[in-house]
């Protein structure tokens, strides 16, 4: 491979490198190689809960606008293609047993309605119209339930003390391994080839990108190239040091749990269920002293609110998915992943304040699969799209835990920046220049919510 060139050279074959490459063979570039050590999607893309929302709050509709791209994106291929990517429009459910956390579910969907992700309809005591699962028909916006009754009659699995909910209608879960899939093969077709192997230098003459050293099994070779894209997920910032620049980002550490289902707690039509609350687990006093005594005397506190867990699998599949991101530290990232062996019982503990059902498996727990991946995110939890370094370099990165969602979205402005093609208003709050202007760094002394589950 020795004197090689490509149009365009994208260091990372996760999912967002993978959408950058679909889109930039979609703008006419018929060269592009696509440099990855590992199997494609197989770092943190594939460890995704897989969910998606045009749920998030401001400063500014940059992220509701993104997601909607995205999303409509999304619809498009699954129609397209007959949607092998299994994309469903379930929605989220944050329930919560307090009337104070409900009325700031209410602020949070008025304020993400005024972005643009759609209508606020309530249903208040008495109400009658609701129907969560409505067919032939795709609702976006929210609904807000502040009748308990109502509630139990549409959720009856749920804990019966949850006075109300919050059900985001343009959200859901698909197959990432199933979408990357589709798209690394469009890509290929177009022109897109994989490279195997490790950026190890990027050069370049009169400030602009000229060439990619990069390092395999078999040698080192040179790609010359006038384009470079860093999707290196949590080696963004890394790779970016390569070009003399800073990412400012960090990684966070979350994992999730899977789990067999043999009593059939999880209902396979429910939707992606959250708890807003926070809670204290009912630990015997046995459990309470041995905890102390192991340093894990955290878990003896208030734990966060964000306990959620969905089916996972076709209609027969007896499996569940449950998260909680209790502990999330910011670590460096290392491979393969270390993860606490008591995390599964937590989340059941967890989870069970929320669905009563599971309360069976914290006593006979189902061999749970533990598996997790790295958040890389920004301060304020925006993702870094745009220019970086000299010119012809760019980087589409910090997508967080939004990153499956987020991708065909992120993807398309990249490939925007890259050809010099006219970009949407909503581009301006994702470029890596961001942070030099005054009016952005005013915005971030003030930031309160970062959007993140």
């Amino acid at each position: 491979m020795s004197g090689s060139t490509a149009e365009a050279v994208i260091c990372g074959a996760g999912i967002a490198g993978i959408a950058a490459a679909w889109h930039l063979t979609r703008a006419g570039l018929r060269d592009l190689a696509l440099v990855e050590a590992g199997e494609p999607l197989s770092l943190t893309s594939d460890k995704s809960t897989e969910c998606y929302r045009n749920f998030w709050p401001g400063p500014g509709d940059g992220m509701v606008r993104l997601m909607n791209r995205s999303l409509d994106l999304l619809d498009g291929l699954a129609e397209a293609t007959g949607n092998p990517f299994h994309l469903n429009r379930r929605g989220y459910l944050y329930t919560t047993s307090d009337p104070q956390r409900l009325s700031a579910l209410r602020n949070a969907a008025e304020e993400s309605s005024t972005l643009g992700a759609g209508a606020l309809r309530l249903h208040p005591s008495g109400a009658h119209a609701y129907n969560p699962e409505p067919e032939g028909e795709h609702r976006d916006g929210f609904d807000l339930i502040a009748d308990p009754a109502l509630l139990r009659r549409r959720f009856p699995y749920l804990a019966p003390d949850l006075i109300g909910a919050l059900h985001v209608r343009r959200a859901g879960w698909f197959s990432a391994q199933q979408l990357g899939r589709l798209l690394l093969e469009q890509a290929r077709a177009g022109g897109a080839r994989l490279v195997r192997g490790e950026v190890q230098a990027i050069a370049a003459a009169g400030d602009r990108v000229r060439a990619v050293s990069v390092a395999s099994d078999s040698g080192s070779f040179e790609i010359s190239t006038p384009i470079f894209v860093n999707a290196a997920g949590p080696f963004a910032r890394r790779v970016a040091e390569l070009l003399g620049c800073d990412l400012p980002v960090e990684c966070e550490l979350h994992v999730k749990a899977s789990f067999g289902d043999p009593l059939g707690a999880m209902p396979r039509s429910a939707p992606l269920l959250i708890l807003s609350d926070p809670q204290r687990l009912d630990w015997s006093e046995e459990e309470r002293a041995a905890l102390a005594e192991s340093g894990e005397r955290r878990l003896l506190e208030e734990l966060p609110s964000g306990v959620h867990a969905r089916p996972e699998g076709p209609a027969d599949s007896p499996v569940f998915l449950a998260l909680w991101p209790y502990h999330t530290p910011i670590v460096a990232p290392a491979f393969p992943l270390r993860t606490d062996r008591g995390y599964p019982e937590v989340v059941l503990r967890g989870l069970k304040r929320l669905l009563p059902a599971v309360e069976p498996y914290v006593e006979r727990m189902p061999r749970p699969f533990v598996d997790g991946g790295y958040y890389v995110r920004t301060r304020e939890n925006r993702p870094l799209i745009g220019p970086l370094g000299p010119a012809g370099s760019f980087v589409i990165a910090a997508l967080s835990g939004f990153g499956l969602m987020a991708s065909l979205g992120a993807g398309e402005l990249l490939a925007l920046h890259a050809t010099q093609r006219p970009l949407p208003d909503h581009a301006r709050w994702f470029l890596p220049s961001r942070y030099s202007d005054p009016a952005y760094a005013g915005l971030l002394a003030d930031w309160e919510s970062t959007g993140q589950l």
